[in-house]
């Protein structure tokens, strides 16, 4: 089986930590080589526009110079670490990638699509996941979870209707792609793990 690209997308407090740790087990037992990425960072470059991107700074950042730190440490990635990670037959195990900036930047701060097809073409050429698992969850409950973790950045402390634009815009984006299944995150623990294994263990077998 040829190296495949699977990404964990959801807002904060979906549970994405534990979802990527159930992807580890699954892929381990059967043997397939693996690096993790996240998004933004995954490289010391991008880690450092990571750290920039999610402070709070004296001045207000602009959506589009959040948008653009977002696809800098994205082409840092992409370049440094997935395409050739993928290249030499690893598969690539993601902590959020393109799409988050499709809801996050295109839902919740309401950048034109244009604007953001323009910069993922030049930044991916035609590089995409071939599965994303989305863990969707009601952005109250998972914005309360996120405040039980500890202190909240930048962008999280965002007001609840950006988060409720994003949550939209990943559910417009997941039910008109084939690629991206949707998990409902509201549920137990339990119930989650089992259906992220049941979306992985449809994917191997669909690739098999």
């Amino acid at each position: 089986m040829t190296a495949k690209f699977i990404v964990i997308e959801g807002l904060e407090g979906a549970g994405k930590s534990t979802a990527i740790s159930i992807c580890q087990q699954f892929l381990t037992q059967h043997n397939v080589d693996f690096v993790n990425v996240r998004e933004p960072g995954g490289t010391p470059l991008a880690e450092q526009l990571r750290d920039l991107v999610k402070a709070n700074h004296q001045e207000q950042i602009a959506s589009e110079t959040e948008l653009l730190i977002m696809y800098a440490a994205r082409a840092q990635l992409v370049n440094n670490v997935i395409r050739p990670a993928l290249n030499n037959g690893q598969w690539v195990l993601g902590d959020r990638h393109d799409l988050s900036s499709q809801a996050y930047q295109g839902g919740g701060r309401e950048i034109e699509q244009t604007t953001l097809k323009a910069l993922s073409d030049i930044v991916l050429k035609g590089l995409k996941p071939d599965l994303t698992i989305y863990l969707d969850i009601e952005p109250s409950i998972g914005l309360a979870r996120a405040k039980g973790r500890g202190e909240l950045d930048r962008i999280e402390q965002e007001a609840l209707s950006f988060f409720e634009r994003t949550r939209a815009q990943y559910l417009n984006l997941a039910n008109n792609d084939d690629s991206i299944k949707t998990v409902n995150a509201n549920q137990t623990m339990a119930q989650v793990h089992n259906d992220i294994i049941t979306v992985l263990e449809q994917f191997m077998q669909s690739n098999n």
